[in-house]
């Protein structure tokens, strides 16, 4: 099978990639000049573990190819894949679609007839409907098929999740002479080899699987908002939040997932497609007020984070130094979108700390995004060198194996604001340090 992926970002290329390794053809349209100047010459632009590798054996064997001319892309490709971006519009929380609206169109003027044509972006409920039409419209005398195969890929875990999926969702459009027939037959033969591991393939119509993708999203902050607000209510009545957090995860309706209390979700989902579902529910007539209280509450608690961290300093950070660990919305990834340092290292820059960070892997892309003047150190103990106050605000495995120590004698002052809950409490009050996490004792 030959496959066009139109657009090479995080999920074009995570997607292309293991569509190659399942076996297909495959060529990834990137636009942009850097970005695939990059990618032919083996340079992974964003980091994923295991993608390079992933990546560089596909490229070698063949399947896996890299250009900006979509035409030649399609000239033989049985389905192509629109994996654009869908930033939040300014203004009104709804996702941007112009860039899958102009892929549509720029598919229709360069497509051969009976052709599949695929969205992986993350789309309103209503987009491939109207992809459907900007392909008739554009090209009057094309046949072909549109389906709807949103990706549930976890930053971090991204290839692991393609070819294990707890399930894969495929909206197919029934309204054709066929009834989807040859849709779905593309799309099952794309899909084979997860047949051996049974993972399930959940078949619909197009409207149901976009609405399942901002569904989902949705459940799953409105979980890390409720653990967040329980670890606040533990910190009042005295409750220890992980054992919460177990309590509730061993039940089976419940599940552990996502249970992990912090300084609130970030990334390149959670806070697009939360914003993007009350949009959609308010057009709709059906506003979703839960949805809704979790994206206020999620972003209140990021600024709130930022007084939490200047009350444990004693109030003030005027001339004082505080050493931040991790900037990342999550370990595992490069990716800084709506990631919760943001607007908490803007909070304690404005209040007039001296900040000294470390990501292992988020501080290129952090640069462009945070406060000038702050200093970008080369590891954790030089972040943490003469602080007042240390900030652990992404859980990266390398700080959790930091020597308490070792990090004590690095510090001026002694306090730590874990956001992340990494270190044991005792262990860290007995080498001496003022330490507070989230939502224990």
């Amino acid at each position: 099978m030959r496959i066009a992926m139109v657009g090479g970002g995080y999920v074009g290329l995570v997607s292309g990639a293991c569509f190659a390794e399942f076996g297909a053809d495959v060529t990834i349209v990137e636009r942009d000049p850097k970005k695939l100047e990059a990618l032919n010459a083996g340079r992974i632009p964003i980091y994923e573990p295991g993608l390079d590798t992933l990546v560089s054996a596909n490229v070698d064997a063949g399947r896996l190819t890299f250009g900006d001319d979509l035409g030649a892309a399609m000239s033989d490709a049985d389905a192509v894949f629109i994996a654009v971006g869908t930033p939040t519009r300014r203004g009104d929380g709804h996702a941007d679609l112009t860039y899958v609206y102009a892929a549509a169109e720029e598919i229709a003027r360069a497509a051969r007839t009976d052709l599949l044509v695929v969205t992986k972006s993350t789309v309103p409920v209503g987009t491939g409907r109207e992809v459907a039409r900007i392909l008739r419209q554009t090209r009057p005398d094309l046949t072909f098929d549109v389906a709807s195969n949103p990706e549930f890929l976890r930053e971090g875990n991204a290839i692991d999740d393609f070819m294990r999926p707890d399930r894969v969702i495929v909206g197919i459009d029934r309204s054709g002479p066929d009834g989807g027939t040859r849709a779905q037959s593309l799309i099952e033969q794309l899909y084979r080899p997860l047949t051996a591991i049974q993972a399930p393939i959940v078949l619909t119509d197009l409207e149901t699987a976009e609405l399942t993708k901002y569904a989902a999203n949705a459940f799953l902050a409105m979980k890390v908002t409720f653990i967040n607000e329980m670890a606040d209510l533990c910190e009042k009545v005295g409750g220890n939040i992980h054992d919460v957090a177990r309590g509730m995860g061993l039940d089976q309706r419940i599940g552990s997932r996502f249970l992990s209390p912090g300084p609130g979700y970030g990334g390149s989902c959670f806070p697009k497609d939360t914003r993007a579902l009350t949009a959609i529910a308010q057009d709709a007539g059906a506003p979703t007020k839960l949805v809704e209280a979790t994206v206020s509450i999620n972003e209140a608690r990021k600024t709130g984070m930022a007084e939490r961290i200047i009350a444990q300093a004693g109030g003030s950070l005027e001339g004082k130094t505080v050493g931040i660990l991790g900037l990342t919305f999550k370990p595992d990834t490069d990716d800084m979108r709506e990631a919760a340092s943001l607007p908490i290292l803007a909070c304690l820059h404005d209040a007039g700390a001296t900040l000294q960070v470390f990501d292992p892997e988020g501080m290129d892309a952090a640069r462009a995004l945070l406060p000038e003047g702050l200093r970008y150190c080369e590891d954790a103990l030089a972040a943490a060198q003469d602080a007042d106050i240390v900030v652990v605000l992404t859980e990266w495995n390398m700080f959790r194996a930091l020597d308490p120590a070792r990090l004590r004698s690095a510090m001026r002052g002694n306090a730590i604001a874990d956001l992340r809950n990494i270190w044991s409490p005792d262990l860290m009050r007995e080498v001496g340090f003022d330490y507070r996490s989230i939502g224990r004792p």
